[in-house]
């Protein structure tokens, strides 16, 4: 179970239209969103994996401490949220770098895990593994092997597997293999699209071989939040489609399975 920590409007689908230079002054609910996720989670009784931005944690650090705190694994993506395929290299090492060390600082923990924003790490990117097994990473979360129009990398492995030379482990997204294509079956959108009985069973499915990776974010579980009116027709129905379900959908689906740190769940292929 894993919850990438950033705001609505750091999104990639309202990049378009909301100017990164303007962050700071929008309404952060990113805080207050991520507490009902360490709620919800204690109430379940279950550990998850909390990729954290470092620019919420340069203004959130009491958060970082409670996710600590409250027996979770802290781990990185990023700092400022910028795809991995739009920096060079040098930009890249200082950007997971910066997040590194400042997570850990905050949190007082080793921080081990990344992920890219919008699963950004591709083919365009050959470079970004080696880069972060260098910054002392030792796995990474960031290839979803589908196609998307965002992101995506169908022909990579569907299953943890050794890059970097063997120094770095990267653990995909969950899919299902169907008529020969695979189908996302991870969170996000797709889990706010789909009726809950078909993702449910899509994870059974998966589960019969190993394990699955869910992933969500804290404005995914916030319909209060402001209406970025100015963004894109698909942009805003991809953001805003069902999210006043979400969090129920999300409570059923830790009743419905056993959830972990994704540290604990692959101890053995980290060690």
């Amino acid at each position: 179970m894993t919850v990438d920590v950033e705001d609505w409007f750091q999104v990639q689908a309202f990049a378009s239209t909301i100017d990164r230079a303007d962050w700071d002054s929008l309404p952060r609910r990113v805080e207050a969103n991520t507490d009902r996720f360490l709620q919800m989670f204690d109430t379940a009784g279950i550990r998850a994996t909390f990729f954290t931005l470092g620019w919420v944690a340069d203004r959130a650090p009491a958060l970082v401490r409670r996710i600590v705190a409250a027996g979770h694994e802290l781990a990185s993506h990023g700092y400022a949220h910028r795809l991995a395929h739009e920096q060079t290299p040098d930009d890249f090492r200082a950007d997971i770098g910066r997040a590194r060390r400042l997570l850990e600082d905050v949190g007082g923990v080793a921080v081990r895990g990344y992920r890219a924003p919008t699963f950004s790490i591709n083919t365009r990117t050959p470079w970004a593994f080696d880069i972060l097994a260098d910054e002392g990473h030792a796995y990474s979360s960031s290839i979803y092997p589908i196609r998307h129009d965002l992101y995506g990398m169908p022909n990579a492995p569907r299953i943890p597997h050794r890059v970097a030379h063997g120094r770095l482990l990267e653990i995909p997204m969950t899919t299902v293999r169907l008529a020969g294509r695979n189908l996302p079956c991870a969170g996000g959108g797709y889990f706010r699209l789909l009726p809950y009985s078909a993702f449910r069973a899509g994870l059974r499915r998966v589960n019969r071989e190993q394990p699955g990776m869910f992933y969500t974010h804290p404005w995914e579980i916030d319909p209060g939040q402001p209406r970025n009116e100015a963004a894109p027709r698909m942009a805003k129905f991809r953001h805003y489609l069902n999210i006043g379900r979400t969090a129920a959908r999300i409570e059923q689906l830790l009743a419905d399975f056993r959830w972990a740190r994704v540290d604990e769940v692959f101890r053995e292929s980290l060690q």
